[in-house]
């Protein structure tokens, strides 16, 4: 159920009391700040909070440089090529995001930006550059009416800046966890951020649950693809970083606006998880989008076609296959030739050719795919929570950049501009006396409520997620498929909860949450529980961001950037062009209120 508001909303967080089903730390570290993902945002941020002499950790869900910004083909924008100015990268910015962007927050991004990549340039990221120059060469992207896509590897981008930044974490010595799943929040009695709970995943030098303890912890935990079948986001991209918040008692907001990809390589209607992107620079340099008879449909339907912002494209092929009865669209970038592909996108033509198609000589079959959280953890521009002492940056994060759909290429400078800010908020503030590691101190005194673990998800279920997701609140929506979505997910978590508990939370070095509880909230006998455990974790996390998802776009009532509703294909400026700040309660129920405006009121830590 969610109850709905409109105004102000709530005040500072004061948590919800949730935690997730999970055994008690059994080991714990200290340390200034703790980063959470290993991305272009992490990575910059733990660098930046290491410099200033923060005792820095940094946690990650795989290794160091197996994040989503590795995966980023196109490029990083930014406005530092001859002619184009902040101004005009701030204009185009404001018009994919659809009425929804936070002006000041996107004039941070395009003033602060370029600055921003010279200093990563400084960190040892090497761009592609011109030919006989030193200068940086640019690409198009859609929605951009200048070349100011910086790229590296020609579709390699993301993986060089990756590269740089893993190697400059290690030369610098920062102390990091692999290989480990964030839990939850740990506070104090003030309701203060003190560190975060976590499973290290293998052998190392820590294992199974633990806590790092520390009064500065930042999200960069990445996005949430996989609550759909198809999805262009790696397998750790499990909304983590966004249920954690809500558990905490953190906003989110725009999280109904998941932009689809316009351009990824279609496998077949049955194909599920991680499915190869066809990066938007490679309509940047002249393909064409065709139907299967060679008609290029995108003509006349936007003044700039084929670079039209990506829900408009993303539409468009939609649009297109449905009227002719298909599932896909085609990119046609035959007349590039041989030498071009394989040296301005090596990376696409090995991924299209191991599946059996070569560009160079067929077009590539293509159809839309979830690509990018627009929405987040709602910030300010010091990418602070509403949770004191949680802060939040890149697609985690809700700063008001990208509004109702990203612009191409604007993710990775976010990341890196944001992080930056981030880090020098916490080198404002005064060095915190934490104590040496070893010295166990109480990050939770105990509540004056208690706890509840949070009922688990069944592994299996993951898929029923997806599932629901694509065929309910997939790139076309309504109130029927909405409403279908919802109530399947609201089956699914009240499975979980009759199976589960609630279970009263223990204090540290209790016994195991997931310990059976007694009492009127004691699970019943014919139904088992899932045993707590990386796979029921991140189901349990998709099943939290999907409900949210869902709720936001059944309450949108129109048509706005990646948001499409065929029942209100217009938009609609008059009654919702504002956002929704979307909370948990203490009873997993959610409550969302709508803003005034499309301003966003200050965070309770602004």
């Amino acid at each position: 159920m969610t109850a709905t508001g409109t105004g102000t909303g709530p005040g500072p967080a004061a948590g919800t009391g949730i935690r997730m089903t999970a055994p008690a730390p059994g080991w714990s570290i200290t340390a200034d700040v703790v980063v959470v993902g290993s991305g272009v945002a992490g990575l910059t941020a733990a660098l930046r909070c290491a410099a200033a002499g923060r005792r820095t950790v940094v946690v990650t869900k795989a290794r160091l440089d197996d994040g989503s910004t590795r995966w980023a083909q196109g490029g990083i924008a930014a406005a530092i090529g001859d002619g184009d100015t902040p101004e005009q990268h701030l204009a185009d910015t404001l018009v994919a995001g659809a009425g929804l962007c936070d002006e000041t927050a996107v004039r941070t991004l395009v003033t602060e930006g370029p600055d921003a990549v010279h200093r990563l340039i400084g960190t040892g990221a090497r761009f592609d550059t011109a030919p006989g120059s030193d200068e940086i060469a640019l690409t198009r992207e859609g929605g951009h009416h200048r070349r100011r896509i910086a790229h590296a590897g020609g579709d390699a981008t993301g993986a060089e800046i990756s590269r740089a930044l893993v190697e400059a974490v290690r030369a610098a010595g920062l102390r990091t966890i692999e290989n480990a799943l964030v839990l939850d929040l740990l506070t104090d009695a003030e309701g203060r951020t003190a560190g975060v709970t976590l499973h290290v995943m293998g052998e190392g030098q820590h294992d199974g649950v633990g806590a790092v303890h520390a009064p500065a912890v930042v999200l960069a935990t990445g996005g949430m693809g996989q609550v759909f079948s198809a999805t262009t986001n790696p397998a750790v991209s499990t909304g983590d970083g966004v249920a954690l918040a809500l558990r905490a008692g953190a906003e989110v907001s725009d999280l109904e606006f998941v932009q689809f990809h316009p351009t990824v390589l279609y496998l077949g209607p049955e194909a599920e998880g991680q499915q190869p992107l066809i990066s938007e620079a490679v309509r940047g340099e002249g393909a064409h989008l065709v139907d299967a008879d060679g008609t290029r449909f995108m003509v006349g339907r936007h003044e700039l076609a084929e670079l039209a912002p990506r829900d408009i494209v993303a539409k468009e092929i939609m649009r297109q296959a449905h009227e002719q009865g298909v599932e896909h669209m085609y990119l046609d970038g035959r007349h590039f030739g041989a030498q071009m592909w394989e040296t301005r996108f090596p990376t696409i033509l090995a991924a299209c050719r191991s599946h059996g198609i070569d560009p160079v000589t067929e077009p590539i079959p293509v159809a839309p795919a979830a690509h990018y959280a627009s929405g987040g953890v709602r910030t300010d521009l010091r990418g602070r929570t509403t949770v004191p002492g949680l802060y939040a940056c890149g697609e985690v994060a809700c700063t008001g950049v990208h509004g109702a759909n990203r612009l191409a290429s604007n993710s990775l400078l976010e990341g890196l501009v944001f992080a930056e800010r981030i880090a020098a908020d916490i080198a404002g503030t005064p060095a915190p006396q934490a104590p040496a590691d070893g010295a166990r101190p109480a990050p939770e005194p105990a509540p004056s409520a208690p706890r509840t673990a949070l009922p688990l998800l069944a592994p299996e279920a993951r898929t029923a997620v997806q599932r629901i997701m694509t065929a309910g609140a997939g790139v076309l929506r309504s109130a029927e498929s909405l409403a279908r979505a919802a109530a399947e997910l609201d089956r699914l978590h009240r499975e979980a909860t009759v199976a589960g508990g609630p279970a009263a939370v223990p204090p540290a070095g209790g016994e195991p949450a997931g310990a059976a509880a007694t009492g009127s909230g004691a699970r019943p006998a014919d139904r088992k529980a899932p045993e707590p455990g990386v796979e029921a974790w991140e189901a349990t996390n998709l099943l939290c961001v999907a409900r949210v998802l869902v709720a936001a776009a059944q309450r949108r009532a129109e048509t706005r950037g990646c948001h499409w509703r065929e029942d209100h294909p217009d938009r609609d400026d008059v009654s919702w062009r504002r956002h929704f700040r979307i909370t948990l309660d203490a009873d997993r129920a959610l409550t969302l209120h709508t803003t005034a405006t499309a301003e966003f009121p200050p965070t309770a830590t602004s």
